[in-house]
């Protein structure tokens, strides 16, 4: 083998591999702050900030309910000063169809902050409480009508290069809503899930909710579990645009039985670090 040979075999080699193969690029690096139901604890970096859109159709009519309901939700994420610190909100809107009868309106809104308690770089490994305040924005049924108060833990970790999991584990607190002789409501939420990175750009997903609902004398506990995948779209200006879509499946009564997840999100610098 002459001189040459070794340097036009490497040459060969970077040509035709693909990108997500060459050193110290992993899979999971290339999607991180985009899941779908459950919340990942990966707040935004320094100059970055996201839009989400979302949508999510559910039909409930095993269970001799008769309902269809779309919940659409817009989110922006905005770091303040680095990304320790993440304030954002959260607006969402709803079309409901029950019984023959149909109605829509705007809902509570939510107004964010996460703290960064924990990062790790290599790992991925993060953990990023949120607090969120319920603004009373919306009525009935699209609104609890009260003041109201949410915390969420969530931790997320990669698992080499081409896993992520996450969990969730949150209560809302609505000190006012419900009726006249119970009005102190409050909903746990836990949840978690498993990505496989295929691709850089190409993750699939598959994620488990459970919620406990209060609904003054009676309590329910709605569970479902929503495969689905996500696609990212980098641009040269660093921005980077993800779809995603999934079909949620619900395990219990009180869950829907078979819906449709629309995800977009669009991140870009509107300030540069020096």
């Amino acid at each position: 083998m002459t001189t040459s040979q070794p340097i036009l075999l490497g040459a060969f080699l970077l040509a035709v591999l693909p990108p997500g193969s060459r050193a110290e690029e992993r899979n999971v690096d290339g999607i991180m702050d985009n899941s779908f139901f459950i919340e990942e604890a990966y707040n935004q970096e320094a100059g970055v900030v996201q839009h989400i859109w979302t949508g999510y159709g559910s039909v409930n009519r095993l269970s001799g309910a008769d309902e269809n309901a779309w919940d659409f939700t817009f989110t922006q994420e905005w770091p303040v000063g680095s990304q320790k610190h993440q304030l954002g909100f959260t607006a969402p809107y709803s079309y409901l169809e029950s019984e023959g009868e149909s109605d829509h309106g705007i809902g509570d809104l939510l107004l964010n902050y996460r703290y960064q308690a924990y990062f790790d770089e290599k790992s991925l490994r993060a953990f990023a409480p949120r607090f969120s305040l319920v603004l009373p924005t919306g009525n009935e049924p699209f609104g609890d009508e009260s003041l109201g108060y949410q915390i969420n833990l969530p931790f997320s970790t990669a698992i080499g290069d081409q896993w992520f999991v996450h969990a969730n584990a949150g209560v809302t607190w609505l000190p006012d809503a419900g009726s006249a002789d119970d009005r102190d409501l409050a909903d746990g939420k836990i949840g978690g899930s498993v990505i496989y990175a295929a691709t850089r750009d190409l993750h699939f997903v598959v994620e488990w909710i459970g919620e406990w609902k209060d609904e003054g004398a009676e309590h329910e506990f709605e569970s479902m579990i929503s495969p689905g995948l996500r696609k990212a779209f980098d641009f040269p200006d660093e921005s980077q645009l993800v779809v995603g879509i999934a079909a949620p499946i619900g395990l219990t009564d009180a869950g829907p039985d078979f819906g449709v997840f629309l995800y977009c999100s669009f991140e870009h610098f509107f300030r540069r670090q020096k």
